[in-house]
């Protein structure tokens, strides 16, 4: 394989997935380019038109759909089906947030016509995430389309086959060709195509790292939106528990740390206890992590969780953990690997602390660190004890101790009673800090995808000088 060919893996088996060549950036902006007049004149009604034909198409192949994500990724068959229908209710959710966001207003003060509409920005690239690779990037690309951009779209170089499948569905649904151009490739076409003269906005999920240099990178060019989705060293305190909520508790932290293994942006990373309240919690856990069925995602039974993407996050993972051991943390449970040619890793639960300069990094995976903390006061201080802000939650306690929490927390979706990563498509995502740059998406993505142009109107030239002027 050259240099310039990629191929994507399915990492529970090893077999090729996908192989390709590297894409033209240069070519698909232009061919964006091209489109976007017509595209942005077409009219939203007809732009709904297509979404919705969209919509149908992905409906119709949803099942090959979910086998190709499930084989790319290897999360389990009933995960991929929960993305599929995501990617499917975004239309819908997307067209009312157009109207309510973005759409058009009038008004008249002092008899003058006020109007408030909203234009494209034009090229937009996407940049998609491997963990979600239908999903986090259909999040940008109906809004930015629904609005009248054309879309360049780069999916990881880790789940291009998902990439070019959702590209398919919208060119059967009958997309004028250029309004969305694929373009497959690693880093350097990443790179390429966010440095694009002729790009005017560029859409991102990934990485804190990757995201902060974007952000440097678009100093230089402040007429181009950035909308930067990135992660989260997300905390989730348990306090104040019942005996009899116990179970359900267990089950909530287990939810939150290991969905997905681990390879979720909004996955908890630190799970914060009272320090001598907490050894009947932490049995019911290790409890559920020992019956947690690790597999391939079409076994049967079906497993809670598959592999990490790659070998390379795994070994990642690991090193990342044994280092946390090295340094004074105590391993409930070893972050195993039964087999070294394949990243399924068992979940981690290790406690940290007595680490000293706990590193403020997202362990992509499926690792969660305990810290013990003596009162309540500590324990908000320890959750925002970190550059991230996306997620953060709370198990127990009553309304009063919520609401301390939610009014202290520095994160953009705050939980209590439950998951991390329970978060809502019609309702904004987003973060702070290193988490993001203050575009949260989903239901606000109709917000970053157009701009708004404030107008007065008069049928007729009327017009004077009252005051200033000679006789």
């Amino acid at each position: 394989m050259s240099a310039s060919e990629l191929e994507s893996i399915d990492p529970c088996t090893g077999e090729t997935v996908w192989r390709g060549a590297a894409g033209n950036v240069d070519a698909a902006v232009a061919k964006a380019r091209k489109a976007l007049p017509g595209w942005a004149a077409a009219g939203l009604d007809a732009r709904i038109a297509q979404a919705r034909s969209f919509q149908d198409v992905v409906r119709d192949q949803a099942d090959q759909f979910a086998a190709l994500i499930a084989t790319e990724t290897g999360k389990p068959l009933w995960e991929t089906k929960t993305e599929v229908a995501s990617v499917i209710a975004k239309v819908d959710i997307s067209i009312t947030a157009q109207a309510e966001r973005a759409g058009e207003r009038s008004g008249e003060v002092a008899g003058v016509r006020q109007a408030l509409r909203h234009k494209p920005h034009g090229v937009m690239g996407v940049l998609g995430p491997y963990n979600f690779p239908a999903h986090l990037p259909n999040g940008h690309i109906v809004p930015a389309l629904l609005a009248g951009n054309t879309i360049v779209f780069k999916p990881s170089e880790l789940t291009p086959a998902v990439g070019e499948f959702m590209a398919q569905c919208w060119t059967t649904a009958g997309l004028p060709d250029g309004v969305i151009n694929v373009v497959q490739g690693a880093g350097d076409t990443g790179r390429a195509l966010a440095g694009h003269d002729g790009l005017d906005g560029l859409l991102f999920t990934g990485s804190a790292t990757t995201g902060a240099h974007l952000a440097r990178q678009f100093a230089e060019t402040p007429w181009k939106l950035l909308a930067l989705e990135m992660g989260g060293n997300n905390p989730l305190i348990v306090w104040d528990v019942d005996d009899s909520a116990l179970d359900a508790a267990a089950a909530l932290v287990v939810q939150s740390a290991y969905l997905s293994a681990g390879q979720r942006c909004t996955c908890a990373r630190r799970l914060i206890v009272r320090d001598g309240a907490h050894d009947a919690l932490i049995d019911r856990v290790t409890g559920l992590i020992d019956r947690i069925i690790i597999g391939a995602p079409f076994d049967q039974p079906q497993p809670f969780m598959g592999p990490v993407i790659d070998n390379r996050a795994a070994d990642a993972l690991q090193a990342g953990f044994a280092e946390l051991a090295s340094h004074g943390g105590d391993v409930i449970r070893m972050l195993a690997r039964r087999d070294m040619t394949k990243p399924l890793l068992s979940p981690g639960l290790i406690d940290v602390t007595d680490v000293a300069d706990r590193p403020d990094s997202e362990m992509f995976g499926p690792v969660l660190q305990m810290i013990r903390v003596a009162d309540f006061d500590a324990a908000l201080a320890e959750a925002n004890n970190t550059r991230f802000g996306l997620s953060a939650g709370l198990i127990g306690g009553d309304a009063k101790l919520y609401d301390r929490f939610w009014q202290a927390s520095r994160a953009g979706v705050v939980n209590w009673n439950r998951p991390t990563n329970g978060a809502a498509s019609n309702a904004p995502f987003g973060g702070i800090g290193l988490s993001g740059n203050h575009r949260p998406s989903a239901y606000y993505a109709a917000d970053y995808v157009a701009w708004p142009v404030a107008s007065l109107e008069a049928d007729a030239i009327e017009g004077s000088i009252a005051t200033g002027l000679r006789a």
